[in-house]
Parts: C-alpha cells; structure tokens; sequence
C-alpha cells in the first residue's frame, strides 16, 4: 500500500488542487491576501505538486517536501507551473519525520499525506505544525479515522474523532467533516474510507 508510488503519480497526474487547500487560500484572500504576496507556505507529502502549483500560481513562496525523490523530480518538470514560480520555489527530499520548515509559516498543508507518517512519531510531527504556524496562519489537510479501511496497517497512523478535536485545540476550525463512506483508492482498488477534512486557522 505504501509502495508503488509511480503508479499513484501516474494515476493522480490531472488531479486538480484539494478542495481543503482551495479554501485555505480563499480565507486568505477574504482576509486581504492579495495574488503575489509574499507568504509562506509548507506542503508536506507534496507528492508531483498538484497543491504546490496552485499556491505557486497564487504567488506564494512554497517549501515542497516529500520523502519521494520521483515525487520531487516530478513537481520540478510541471510544465503547468506559473511563471517565475522557480524563485518562489523550494523542493526538499525528506520524510516527515526528518523534514525541517522552521516557524512562522503561514499555512502548513498536507494533502492525504499525513496518516503515511508512523504512529510512534506522529504526536512529535503534529506538536509542530501549530508551532511552525504565526498567529492566524493555517492548517489544511486530511487525516485518516479509525475505521478506515487502511487501518489495521502498522506504519500508518489512524485517530478517533475525539482525538482529533483535542488534536486541533489550537486552532479556530474552519472546515472539519467526516467521511466515512466506500469508495476506490486513485488506482482504482475498492477501500473504505475514513477521512476527516480540515481547514483551521491558528489563535
């Protein structure tokens, strides 16, 4: 589940920019952000850049991490990527547990990318995102709930609801909805989903 990537970035190559990360920049932007602005953000498991493009073409300067070397090099060849988009850019090979991106950023998204962090290092990854965030910067991503079809693997981390509401104490909640539903994974394998859609705003 965890391999195979080539086959993920092929499948998922015209995918557009996730409904999560479209309205964390629709926030910013009813806030006063205006196309070009100098603001930092963080796209952990940027896999080949769907989300990482769209914040380029938005203007914002962008750290793209993923522990993938064919998913950076893929993010590099976009040939979607706006112009100028290079000298915003920075593309890091580096797995979420390893991955360095400072503070006062103003949103962290992880599109989906999350859960593949192992469950023992998982609390040490999430206590920085907040801190990594200036007051009023964003989250935006996806977690995996506990009955998802996924869950009985080891490597991936999984949460009830409960402990996602504690999880996002920081925050101002934005978004927060709950899938739970059957569905197909993007190479067309059947999974049951159970996903939790979130877009939070740090107090």
């Amino acid at each position: 589940m965890t391999k195979g990537w080539s086959r993920y970035y092929d499948a998922a190559k015209d995918g557009a920019p996730r409904e999560t990360l479209l309205l964390a920049l629709d926030l910013f932007e009813a806030e006063g952000l205006t196309t070009g602005a100098e603001r930092r953000a963080v796209d952990l498991g940027c896999g080949d850049g769907r989300d990482t493009a769209e914040l380029l073409r938005r203007g914002w300067r962008v750290l793209a991490i993923d522990a993938e070397r064919e998913a950076v090099e893929r993010l590099r060849a976009r040939t979607d990527l706006a112009s100028g988009a290079a000298a915003r850019l920075e593309a890091r090979i580096s797995s979420f547990e390893e991955a360095e991106w400072g503070r006062r950023a103003d949103l962290v998204n992880s599109s989906f990318a999350l859960p593949f962090c192992p469950p023992d290092r998982f609390p040490a990854l999430w206590e920085r995102i907040p801190s990594s965030l200036r007051r009023g910067g964003r989250f935006s991503g996806q977690l995996f709930g506990d009955r998802d079809g996924w869950a009985q693997d080891p490597a991936l981390s999984f949460h009830r609801r409960a402990d996602v509401e504690h999880m996002l104490q920081a925050f101002q909640v934005e978004r927060f909805d709950e899938i739970e539903e059957n569905g197909k994974t993007a190479l067309g394998e059947p999974k049951h989903w159970h996903v939790f859609h979130i877009v939070a705003r740090k107090l």
